[in-house]
């Protein structure tokens, strides 16, 4: 059996999808973070924050949440490549291979939506 008919290969690519998606949602929630960390200063440290340091802090913010969303996306798009490439014998049957995808899309559109948030809030 050469490497080209084995379902290990799948399931690697699938793995290795997942911890992207675990690197886009942790990007996605620091940039969340750094976005609300005026309010954290003017909470519970008792101190305001200036305009220019609310809004660096909400441009890395959002900056960093969009970067988690290109991640999500690249890191589906590779998967969706790989898993073209692969042969019926690398793929158990009745196997669904778009879940794994549809979950890193689905997270890249809650990031856009965050973003939005973030940007109008």
């Amino acid at each position: 059996m050469s490497y080209l008919e084995d379902p290990r290969v799948l399931f690697a690519a699938e793995r290795t999808l997942l911890a992207w998606v675990r690197t886009a949602i942790t990007l996605m929630g620091f940039g969340f973070v750094v976005a609300k960390f005026g309010l954290y200063l003017h909470l519970i440290a008792g101190h305001q924050p200036s305009p220019v340091q609310e809004a660096a802090a909400l441009v890395i913010g959002i900056a960093l949440v969009g970067f988690g969303v290109a991640t999500s996306i690249m890191s589906a798009l590779q998967y969706q490549r790989i898993i073209r490439t692969l042969g019926p014998a690398e793929i158990p049957p009745r196997y669904q291979t778009g879940i794994a995808s549809l979950s890193a899309w689905a997270l890249a559109a809650a990031g856009v939506l965050l973003a939005l948030y973030l940007g109008f809030s």
